[in-house]
């Protein structure tokens, strides 16, 4: 089985979700319907879906989207994990129908040490025991706090988003990747193989560009530990979905099948559908 590990619907609206950027692609509603004919067309049969708001009514948006629709595997989730409240929001989450895990949008927190706080160190503490994974979105320069997150909770299921957004538009590798191998020493963080060509020039990147980074993530990661994501549709900013399964495609047929077989769905379902 094909598993998209990483993608979003919304209905859109600019109060909701005021970081899509007036006037690109992002600029509308993207929902299931939208989103099948492509899964299809690649041979993707289920997805996990991402928060896109920081806002409890989000999970039940969410719920309603795994109940409705088959492809629809299971979503991560947001609650506020520094919130007093935070063991009852878990529970509560838990109990949705497709709850699989909960996602902060570190990136764009000013503290660099926001997840060694503790407030947010609390709300981790939460998770485990409602078998919630937790999702970890950062820039490259948030690593170091990431390293420190996984190493005090080795029994909580981690999972890097977007490979931690990497410098790819100007090329910068050698502190990232240094980074990425220390993390990954860590064996309850995975990494999800998403959100590369985003990172890069939306107009001009290259298959010799990204090369690196996908090689870099392989032998920190392992075939183990690297699950398949599209972040459709932020992905439609640089490429297309089908270009971006043919990227992947390409870059994992010089691995055996079993181990192609982890990367494209076999990570993601054991890590989020305890499969």
């Amino acid at each position: 089985m094909r598993i998209d590990s990483h993608q979003h619907f919304w209905i859109y609206s600019p109060v909701e979700y005021p970081w899509i950027q007036a006037g690109t692609v992002l600029e509308r509603s993207f929902l299931p319907d939208d989103l099948g004919p492509l899964l299809l067309a690649a041979g993707v049969d289920r997805c996990i879906a991402v928060q896109a708001r920081q806002h409890l009514g989000e999970n039940e948006f969410l719920s309603r989207l795994v109940v409705q629709n088959e492809a629809v595997a299971g979503f991560v989730g947001w609650i506020d994990l520094r919130s007093p409240l935070v063991e009852h929001q878990a529970e509560q989450m838990s109990q949705l129908p497709g709850a699989v895990g909960v996602r902060h949008v570190v990136q764009d927190e000013p503290d660099p040490d926001f997840m060694s706080r503790d407030p947010f160190r609390r709300g981790i503490a939460s998770l485990r025991s409602h078998g919630l994974v937790y999702d970890i979105l950062i820039y490259e320069h948030q690593l170091g706090d990431a390293i420190r997150l996984v190493r005090d909770f080795p029994n909580q299921a981690f999972v890097l988003d977007h490979i931690a957004k990497p410098k790819i538009k100007s090329n910068q590798i050698q502190l990232w990747r240094e980074k990425m191998r220390e993390l990954s020493l860590h064996s309850n963080v995975s990494v999800k193989l998403s959100g590369m060509l985003t990172e890069a020039d939306h107009q001009a990147w290259t298959l010799e560009q990204l090369l690196p980074y996908w090689e870099a993530v392989l032998e920190a990661f392992g075939p183990d530990r690297i699950l398949y994501g599209s972040d459709w549709p932020v992905v439609l900013l640089a490429g297309q979905y089908s270009r971006w399964v043919e990227i992947v495609t390409q870059w994992l047929s010089r691995l055996n099948e079993p181990d192609q077989a982890k990367i494209w769905g076999g990570n993601a379902k054991r890590i989020y559908l305890n499969g």
